[in-house]
């Protein structure tokens, strides 16, 4: 069903926007990240037990390639969590009025989060923007789109559709 197929490639989000997103979102992650460790450390400290800032202390010392490899996965496991559970949308899509949706209009399914999101982890992703989609996009079959103009033109062609299809009661 490629109905709306036109409509959605009408309506994607600007590389700028997308852009936009990215950073966004890696601001919050890494903001997550530091609000975990002063919490952390602050009921060590209040327990005096000194078990969790052993715990960060260890992590501190990973070297570069462990520590890309475990931020990676944590921030697949955010992207992936945020989009399934808002139906494509993480906090950036939020505040940048954007949202996933598949290539046909529809919302994606549990496997095409996963694809998408799991496809972020290959190397030099980010820079596949530089051509018509992403690879995260198109390996997924997903797009990222402006929601309020995608609502409106998708209701306009339905009620084009409709028109002629009613029952006069």
């Amino acid at each position: 069903m490629r109905k709306y197929l036109r409509i959605v490639d009408r309506n994607r989000a600007t590389k700028w926007t997308r852009l936009a997103n990215f950073i966004i979102d890696r601001v919050i992650f890494n903001l997550s990240f530091m609000i975990i460790g002063f919490i952390g450390v602050f009921i060590d400290k209040l327990l005096g037990s000194y078990y969790i800032s052993a715990f960060f202390l260890k992590l501190s010392e990973v070297n570069r390639l462990v520590d890309i490899v475990i931020t990676s996965l944590l921030f697949f496991v955010y992207t992936f969590l945020m989009e399934y559970f808002t139906k494509g949308r993480t906090i950036a899509k939020y505040i940048t009025g954007t949202k996933v949706i598949t290539t046909d209009g529809q919302t994606p399914t549990l496997n095409e989060f996963f694809i998408r999101n799991i496809s972020r982890l290959v190397p030099f992703d980010a820079l596949s923007f530089l051509g018509e989609n992403g690879w995260h996009d198109s390996w997924s079959d997903t797009r990222v789109i402006s929601i309020k103009n995608y609502e409106s033109e998708r209701q306009a062609k339905s009620e084009i559709e409709d028109i002629g299809t009613k029952e006069i009661a």
